[in-house]
């Protein structure tokens, strides 16, 4: 990492779903600091805080935040308190997601309205908000991520609803890096394969998934939460200016396996 030490330097962000010092969103908070960026932090609640808390101070984080984009007024309050601390905004690491486990465990066709919409609003619809608020402080351009799953693509067992709602999720990029490259403004969704985190634990026989993902993978192996923080780091980095609207694996190879 010495060579490219300073890559972000001067960038400015928001890393959003940190739950746990495993949570992908960490593992990509932890670089982009050690890479030179400041990054502003958010925590789902108030039981969330005393795990987040001690993690954003790690980063230095000149901003720490609660958020639940279910909650009104909650994500407006957090970009109003960026434009205040920064008056701009380079990029935005939106890593949350969330189905009901009853929709969750259930077939995709027995699927109830409110929990698809639910799971579309926290996990798809949010990156929609963020863009729509990030586009007046990203006044040079700047990158939005989000993160999904192979499960988008093809048919992951256990996964159900979720892979259509990632689907969902990584077409929203797309559009939305139409939308805003006008303004140099990228939009990418990055594509682990699974990993341990909180998240995921909420997926039926999610040990399951781990192992046949080690063993499809050419690499044999899981990905670790820091290779996701340094493929987020190129990508907000200048060496990425000419890339946008793309969905980009970082899954040791699982996805190119039929």
């Amino acid at each position: 990492m010495e060579s490219i030490r300073n890559i972000l330097a001067g960038k400015k962000g928001l890393i959003v779903g940190i739950a746990n010092e495993n949570s992908i969103a960490y593992g990509c908070a932890s670089v982009l600091r050690q890479l030179g960026a400041e990054c502003a932090v958010t925590y789902l609640n108030e039981k969330a805080e005393k795990y987040v808390r001690p993690l954003a101070e790690q980063l230095q984080s000149p901003l720490i935040l609660p958020l639940d984009v279910e909650q009104p007024g909650q994500l407006e309050s957090v970009f109003e308190q960026i434009e205040k601390r920064w008056g701009a905004l380079d990029f935005i690491i939106h890593s949350i997601a969330y189905c009901p486990a009853e929709d969750l465990h259930g077939r995709v066709v027995d699927c109830s309205l409110q929990g698809f919409q639910q799971a579309m609003h926290v996990s798809c619809y949010s990156f929609i908000e963020m863009a729509r608020l990030a586009e007046p402080l990203m006044k040079n351009g700047g990158s939005l991520i989000t993160m999904s799953y192979y499960g988008a693509d093809k048919v992951v067992e256990n996964y159900n609803i979720m892979g259509p709602v990632k689907a969902a999720l990584e077409s929203v990029s797309r559009y939305l890096a139409n939308d805003l490259g006008p303004k140099r403004i990228r939009v990418h969704a990055v594509s682990p394969g699974p990993l341990k985190t909180r998240a995921a634990s909420g997926i039926a026989h999610f040990d399951q998934l781990i192992e046949d993902a080690i063993a499809r993978a050419p690499q044999n192996r899981l990905v670790e939460i820091e290779e996701v923080g340094m493929t987020c780091a190129f990508l907000i980095s200048n060496a990425a200016s000419g890339l946008t609207g793309q969905t980009i694996y970082v899954d040791g190879g699982q996805h190119i396996k039929a």
